[in-house]
């Protein structure tokens, strides 16, 4: 058994492949730095992640597969799967092995394996949009948390900097510890040390102290408006769960029924 053990970047799993071509030698396994090993192995190699390979490899799949399957390449890495890296090596050395595009060839196990992993971290974009709250704070940034299940953040930037680009926000992954937040000029990508982390980076509800003077009125109306237009004969709890998951309802504005 062989085993490469790299940075756990999408540009270490490019470096991967480079090496295991130079190398001839293509791994069973692709650990993170600082992983357990298995209990039986025969070679473990450690990848140095170098921006020079890794480039060479993604121009290498620019002459094998589309634009798209390219960008599904990318958000695929975003799944934070066990299996994810893993298949994406395999995904990408079958690409590049073979004489057409395999983009289609859902015959093959990685392929279709590869095509239903991007569904469910597109899936998760999509909630993003639909489930995102914001609550204004008094210096007027719009504040909003979040736990995906999977790491879609990065995929709904460019969303909300069109939607809401005259008014500065920051939109906080919890589970994952860092965010992206808009100044009116660009979005940059932030971080906050665990000492540091104020209460609603760690609840994801700002505290009164913090809000804007008309926030909570604003909540209560929007809480009024969802009660209103419900109609109780047609309730479907189940129904409900499948479009709006249970676990979206932490930050939901209308489903705050504690802070009215």
């Amino acid at each position: 058994m062989t085993i490469f053990l790299y940075d756990n970047t999408f540009e270490g799993l490019l470096t991967s492949v480079f090496e295991a071509y130079s190398r001839r030698t293509f791994p069973d396994a692709l650990l993170p730095v600082g992983e357990p090993l298995p209990l039986f192995h025969d070679e473990v190699f450690t990848v140095m992640t170098d921006e020079e390979k890794s480039g060479r490899v993604w121009r290498g799949l620019q002459k094998k597969l589309s634009s798209s399957a390219l960008t599904c390449l990318a958000q695929c890495w975003l799944a934070e799967e066990e299996e994810t890296a893993l298949l994406l090596f395999r995904y990408i050395r079958k690409a590049i092995d073979a004489p057409r595009s395999i983009e289609t060839n859902f015959s093959d196990p990685d392929v279709l394996a590869f095509s239903r992993m991007w569904k469910r971290v597109d899936w998760e974009r999509l909630r993003l949009l639909q489930f995102v709250r914001f609550q204004k704070a008094a210096d007027g940034t719009f504040f909003a948390a979040v736990e995906p299940e999977k790491n879609a953040l990065p995929l709904v930037t460019g969303h909300f900097k069109d939607r809401f680009a005259d008014q500065r926000w920051l939109i906080y992954d919890i589970k994952r510890a860092y965010g992206y937040y808009y100044d009116l000029k660009e979005v940059r990508e932030v971080t906050f040390d665990e000492d540091s982390r104020e209460g609603h980076l760690v609840t994801g509800l700002l505290d009164e102290s913090v809000m804007d003077k008309d926030e909570k009125f604003f909540q209560s109306l929007w809480k009024t408006y969802f009660k209103a237009i419900c109609i109780k004969e047609r309730l479907n709890p189940r129904k409900h769960r499948q479009d709006m998951p249970v676990r979206y309802w932490k930050y939901i504005t209308e489903k705050q029924t504690n802070r009215s």
